[in-house]
């Protein structure tokens, strides 16, 4: 049971959220489709085979994260980090220098894609960039070898009225992003 992938994950999304909103002593609560779940957990998505290994979870990162709890919603689960958890990601901001200079930059109006495709390049050789073909996104970008994380950036350009561009983005680990199909 690979346990140590979801806690990444939710590290990475506090981390995300608090680069954009701020740390704010407070718990957060993450929606996960079950389908992520499955895919974090290395089980079948469904109820019955995710929920033992959300309590086991909770106990394996109790030390670092306080006792995460979750509750089902439509389509998934909603995971509640405790205050402990979110302070620990905020005490700990090693290895967050990619995703800190990426939502700076993303949060800049007028900029190219270029900028943005430099900043992944910046942190390695090993960089696919391809152009969606499809009407959700214009851009795919990821580091092929996983490092400095396995995420699939999907981006979307919009023109600014003084030039260049603003970029939208979402962020699928390798699987959801498969299962989409996009």
């Amino acid at each position: 049971m690979d346990l140590k992938r979801l806690e990444t994950s939710i590290i990475d999304n506090i981390t995300e959220a608090q680069l954009k909103l701020g740390y704010d002593k407070l718990p957060l609560t993450l929606n996960y489709m079950i389908s992520t779940l499955g895919h974090l957990l290395g089980t079948e998505p469904e109820d019955e085979k995710v929920i033992p290994r959300l309590e086991a979870f909770s106990a394996y990162a109790e030390d670092r994260l306080g006792p995460v709890t979750f509750r089902k919603i439509k389509g998934g689960f909603a995971l509640t980090i405790p205050a402990k958890g979110t302070e620990y990601v905020h005490s700990h901001p090693e290895n967050k220098e990619f995703i800190s200079e990426f939502i700076k930059k993303v949060s800049e109006h007028g900029i190219t894609l270029e900028s943005v495709i430099s900043i992944f390049q910046k942190y390695s050789e090993n960089v696919t960039v391809s152009s969606s073909g499809c009407e959700d996104f214009d851009t795919l970008v990821y580091f092929t070898d996983g490092f400095p994380d396995d995420y699939r950036y999907c981006l979307s350009l919009e023109p600014c009225i003084s030039g260049g561009y603003h970029i939208s983005y979402h962020r699928f680990i390798p699987e959801d992003y498969n299962d989409f199909g996009f």
